[in-house]
């Protein structure tokens, strides 16, 4: 039986790092609220503060899950009405997520999207380079092409059964 699932994640904007905060069948308020205050908790144990929070209009966003983020010191700002360009960022995450790894996967079970997802999602922070950072990832490390200087074997490691592929120099 197919069902659908939603995902709640965070993007910061200046640095493309995304925070899977769940996976769930049935999204409400409390659940949406609670997956804030674990984000929250997370961050404080990084170190890393948010000066603003984006999120859309939707009725699970209740006052409390703006609190938890009020709470740190951020502003929560809504998305204007019927304006997708607003929340451009994320809808971009959202096409990127789908075209690499979930059109090319069948979910399995509950816990395999939160799975597959975690590993994408790590992934995509620490080896994924963007236009947008100068090939930077999301966790500042620099892609560019290795120089020739630095010769030796190449090691290649698979990623959800071979979908995704990273590659390093092997130590010599």
């Amino acid at each position: 039986m197919l069902k659908t699932l939603y995902v709640l994640f965070f993007i910061e904007l200046g640095t493309r790092r995304v925070h899977l905060a769940g996976v769930t069948a049935n999204p409400d308020s409390a659940w949406v609220s609670q997956q804030a205050r674990n984000l929250s908790w997370d961050v404080v144990d990084e170190q890393v503060s948010f000066r603003f929070l984006i999120r859309d209009r939707d009725s699970k966003y209740v006052s409390s899950f703006d609190e938890v983020f009020r709470s740190d010191g951020t502003e929560v700002i809504r998305t204007p009405i019927r304006a997708p360009r607003a929340n451009a960022f994320a809808e971009r995450w959202v096409r990127t997520v789908r075209t690499e790894c979930l059109d090319w996967m069948l979910i399995l079970g509950r816990g395999h999207p939160e799975r597959v997802l975690g590993v994408y999602v790590e992934h995509y922070n620490r080896e994924r380079p963007h236009r947008g950072l100068a090939l930077a990832t999301p966790n500042g490390l620099n892609c560019q092409a290795a120089s020739p200087s630095h010769p030796g074997p190449v090691r290649r490691r698979d990623l959800l059964g071979g979908l995704i592929h990273e590659y390093s120099r092997a130590a010599a």
